[in-house]
């Protein structure tokens, strides 16, 4: 796999790519996640147009996986890492998380932050193995707690949510 800036072209992909890396959430009775809708096109161009979207492209040239990012608090926040069911198991996610880590410090970014699942086997458990460590409610800066207000907001609460912080 190649890791490379998203292209304009390329937005609705990503969108395709979210809506098939949720249905394994049905299976865990987490159908309102798999039917939630993908960030919107002007939502993926803003992460374009600032930098912070990348795209993992196998060897035929297929989009099979992204990440979209943003600074929070002096972090690279991870907004969404999405892979295509079709790549999972591969390293995919972890590259582009690796990916992230590497560009952060260029933009004077000094750890990575994400919020999960705490019972989806490939949200909480799988991070922890990539090395980022649960944040406990007192660690959260200002900036985790505004999006997990908003996640609350958005209905994501009816599971178990944490935020989570991997140092570079």
């Amino acid at each position: 796999m190649r890791i490379r800036l998203v292209e304009e072209a390329e937005l609705p992909l990503l969108q395709d790519i979210e809506r098939a890396a949720g249905e394994p959430f049905r299976a865990l009775g987490m159908s309102a996640i798999a039917d939630d809708e993908p960030p919107s096109l002007a939502e993926l161009e803003r992460h374009r147009r600032d930098g912070h979207a990348w795209v993992a492209v196998d060897g035929s040239g297929r989009v099979a996986a992204y990440l979209i990012s943003d600074a929070v608090d002096g972090a690279a926040h991870v907004e969404q890492v999405s892979v295509h069911p079709d790549a999972a198991r591969r390293g995919v996610g972890r590259a582009l998380i690796d990916h992230l880590a590497a560009h952060a410090p260029k933009e004077d970014l000094t750890a990575l932050t994400l919020t999960t699942f705490t019972d989806v086997p490939w949200n909480a458990p799988y991070y922890a193995r990539l090395g980022f460590r649960t944040l406990a409610e007192r660690e959260l800066t200002v900036g985790l707690r505004e999006i997990r207000h908003a996640e609350a907001r958005h209905g994501l609460d009816r599971w178990g949510r944490v935020c989570m912080r991997r140092e570079l």
